[in-house]
């Protein structure tokens, strides 16, 4: 519930960010405390494995408005955020990464421009010459196909870090799916938006948990939860394929007419076999997808489940 006593509310997920804990409670605090207004900050240990729960509890001794929410186990980022965003009591929230590639200072200029009316204000990295060639490569082109399929687009190069105010945050929270993509969630709610541009930053301290594998999960659950094109494609590939196939099969009646019968090619009936067999198992394996998702949703089970909160 919102605490009108709290302005801002900052989330963080946390997974195995031990060495990072410290170098992010100095920064935040220090960029915070410029601001005059009250605060907390919702950290959010996604299960983690190492001493990074340990670490926050010690933090709080410190920082009295620090609030901890401790997962029973690892839910995923996208289920800590959720958390963070049900938990925080602020008039405008903040969600933020721990490892501090993200300029907690981009926050005084979220402010700013909240109060001149704005309800989203997005972070946009212009400059991610800190990240490798690889992911900043596939990172464009995912968002270009996802935009091109998708009829809700998503902003290129803007992440999770951004201010939303309130009325936001209950618009997200009327969003009852279980397998949650928040970046296309953010932009699908809408309401008044700015964009603020910033250089993202190396990483403070640690090793990111999200690797070449996960990241395309990840990609294929966005493009899933905010399109249909994948299915509608077949219905165009198989209308395709039925199309040559009439039209080679009209030449082969019309051949065997004029020149009568010859022996077949059996090279080329196996590679047809293979082929349309391949595109069946491509058909399938997509409508899976999108199967599995229905599957998932209709456990209703909850997103996350908080053991402790300190």
């Amino acid at each position: 519930m919102p605490d009108q006593s709290i302005v801002l509310s900052v989330v963080c997920p946390f997974f195995n960010e031990e060495e990072v804990v410290d170098f992010f409670m100095e920064k935040i605090h220090q960029v915070l405390n410029t601001l005059d207004l009250t605060y907390e900050i919702v950290c959010v240990n996604d299960g983690s494995l190492d001493r990074t729960l340990e670490k926050l509890i010690l933090a709080k001794k410190s920082y009295p408005n620090l609030r901890i929410l401790d997962f029973s186990r690892n839910f995923g980022k996208e289920a800590a955020l959720t958390a963070g965003l049900d938990h925080a009591r602020g008039k405008v929230i903040v969600p933020i990464d721990a490892d501090l590639q993200d300029p907690p200072e981009l926050i005084i200029d979220f402010i700013e421009k909240w109060r001149e009316g704005y309800e989203v204000v997005v972070g946009k990295r212009v400059d991610r010459s800190t990240d490798g060639l690889l992911k900043r490569m596939t990172a464009q082109l995912y968002y270009r196909f996802h935009n091109k399929i998708s009829n809700q687009k998503i902003p290129e190069n803007v992440g999770d870090f951004r201010l939303i105010t309130r009325r936001v945050v209950e618009a997200i929270q009327q969003m009852p799916e279980n397998q949650r993509f928040m970046k296309g969630i953010f932009a699908w709610v809408g309401f008044n938006t700015c964009v603020v541009a910033y250089k993202r930053q190396k990483r403070r301290a640690g090793k990111t948990s999200f690797h070449g594998w996960g990241l395309w999960n990840f990609a294929l659950d966005g493009i899933t939860s905010f399109s249909t094109v994948p299915l509608r494609v077949w219905l165009y590939i198989g209308s395709l394929i039925a199309l040559i196939s009439l039209v080679y099969g009209s030449y082969i009646i019309l051949r065997t007419l004029v020149f009568g019968v010859d022996l077949p090619g059996y090279a080329s009936l196996l590679v047809s076999i293979l082929f349309l067999g391949g595109v069946q198992l491509m058909g399938i394996g997509v409508l899976g997808e999108y199967l599995g998702r229905i599957y998932l949703e209709t456990k209703h089970r909850p997103q996350y489940i908080v053991d402790k909160e300190y």
